[in-house]
């Protein structure tokens, strides 16, 4: 692993360096459980950055980078015993739902080996040059390259999937930019297993170690959104934090592309229709979703919209059931738990506002699930109910109770950006009858990256046509965090007119030594 020596900072009036200890946490007790790095300084974030930057030559080989991904998926099960122990130990998620996360987190790394494989992300086009359009066309030949070292923020929720290894910087690797990582301080030992293997994976497909590099600490993460060398960043975390960072990037002598994700409210909306065939399984299904994880899930279902009438109160019944059922979990951190029963506490005092399961503290450590109800006419103009249209991180969700479609549209037309937005039908609606289906759908779909219909949002599925994303602030821009579109984000197109075939990269030769599908004069190729 890429130790940083002597990290240090300066204390007030001190001429002393003074390491900054990195400790890692047992969320369940709250006791440090052991020392695992120091903080980085801007010099040695300065470092890493240079030493990253110095192996894009090496990662520039799509072979190399092939043999790159699959290795660190076979280092990451190699080494998964004591991945998942420390991961566990720090985040309290329990090992069967690290395990999966795991099998995720290799999985999309061998998706995107494939995906630098079959070349289709390069976009090769190419126009021959033409004198007798008008005007006249000259040669054109167009592919993407790498923007350079990326810097990647881990997530809180996602000691794997969205952290070290994770989707950020796989896609990255992928697109041949070598990574800068900052930890999460939530989960430094685990950050130092996982870097560790990237770091041998590399090695042992004779590339530099600093394709991957793990640095820790709050200043180290200002710094590394500074640094002139690197040219794009990837972050999944809280609005306030992210926007920081976006704001950062946009700030510098030469703006940089800034992908993050930084909150979700996930709206729901249950027609009466659907709840008179299935109350108690849609409230049955909600309970599972809300509470999935302790809550602490980006995709959670925060805004669930309830018909008021019968079939309504049902689907509140079923909720109330399943979710008085659920044991009190751990969450992340301390700081998570305080900002959770602040907030339930917040919202529940709030006129009009009832609990039919209280949300709050479960024991010293735990908090247990709850559930809000407020009248959609509460929250169809501005005033102190927007509160409820605010993001509660945990295990809490606002079911709001309409009269008629004309309440929900008007608070769907409040509503912030989200990654994901749920339709729950009848089956008659699901057939398009009576077109009310339709009429939803088309108002959600400009407020989601990600639109279900009777499903839940919990659970991402990794695959080619998923879109993790969504409007602000959901996330920073139009791109996904999963799945092998991810590549995207780390690349920009560059066009080469009339250069000598000599002089060409291999991917725009004229006889496709790398056999890439293209797109010639028009035509797709093959």
């Amino acid at each position: 692993m890429f130790r940083i020596p002597n990290s240090s900072t300066r204390p007030a009036g001190g001429s002393i360096p003074v390491a900054v200890p990195v400790w890692s946490v047992d969320p369940r007790t709250g006791k440090q459980r052991e020392q695992v790095a120091t903080e980085a300084t801007a010099a040695e974030v300065d470092a890493a950055v240079r030493a990253a930057h110095a192996t894009r030559a090496a990662l520039a080989d799509r072979d190399t980078r092939i043999a790159l991904l699959r290795a660190a998926a076979d280092q990451l099960e190699a080494d998964g015993e004591a991945i998942l122990a420390a991961a566990d130990a720090e985040t309290a998620l329990g090992s069967a739902r690290l395990t999966g996360e795991l099998a995720r987190t290799t999985g999309q790394l061998r998706a995107f080996a494939d995906e630098v494989a079959d070349g289709g992300y390069l976009d090769v086009i190419i126009d021959h040059a033409d004198g007798s359009l008008t005007p006249p066309r000259p040669d054109l030949r167009r592919y993407k390259i790498p923007l350079g070292v990326a810097a990647v923020y881990s997530a809180s929720n996602f000691p794997l999937a969205f952290s070290v290894p994770g989707g950020d910087t796989a896609s990255a690797l992928a697109a041949g930019c070598p990574v800068v990582v900052k930890a999460h301080p939530d989960h430094p030992a685990t950050s130092e297993l996982t870097g560790a293997a990237l770091r041998r994976a590399a090695a042992r497909v004779g590339l530099p170690e600093d394709v991957v590099t793990v640095v820790h600490g709050f200043e180290a993460g200002v710094e590394l959104i500074r640094h002139p060398l690197v040219g794009a960043a990837g972050f999944t975390g809280s609005i306030r934090g992210g926007r920081a960072l976006f704001d950062a990037a946009a700030a510098r002598p030469a703006p940089i592309p800034f992908y993050g994700e930084l909150g979700s409210l996930n709206p729901v909306v249950v027609t009466e229709a659907a709840a008179g065939e299935r109350a108690g399984e849609i409230g049955g299904g909600l309970a599972g979703s809300m509470t999935m994880g302790v809550g602490q899930f980006c995709t959670k279902p925060g805004l669930v919209f309830a018909p008021a009438g019968t079939a309504g109160d049902e689907l509140v019944d079923a909720l109330t059931k399943k979710v008085g059922e659920a044991a009190p979990g751990v969450l992340l951190d301390g700081r998570m738990r305080e900002a959770f029963l602040a907030g339930v506490g917040e919202r529940a005092a709030l006129d009009g506002v009832e609990a039919p399961v209280a949300a709050g503290p479960g024991d010293a450590r735990t908090v247990a699930a709850g559930f809000l109800t407020v009248a959609a006419d509460r929250l169809a103009a501005e005033g102190p109910h927007d509160l409820l249209l605010e993001e509660c991180f945990g295990p809490l969700t606002v079911v709001v109770r309409y009269t008629d479609a004309d309440q929900i549209t008007a608070v769907l037309s409040r509503l912030p950006g989200n990654l994901t937005a749920t339709l729950h039908l009848s089956e008659a609606e699901g057939a398009g009858d009576g077109g009310q289906g339709g009429r939803l759908l088309a108002e959600l779909t400009p407020i989601a990256g990600r639109i279900l219909v009777n499903g839940w949002p919990t659970g991402v599925a990794v695959t080619p046509a998923q879109h993790h994303g969504g409007p602000y602030p959901a996330t920073t821009s139009t791109s996904t965090s999963v799945g092998v579109t991810a590549i995207e984000r780390w690349l920009r197109p560059v066009s080469y007119q009339s250069a000598p075939p000599a002089l060409l990269p291999p991917e725009l030769r004229e006889d496709n030594p790398l056999g890439l599908p293209r797109r010639v004069d028009g035509r797709r190729e093959h």
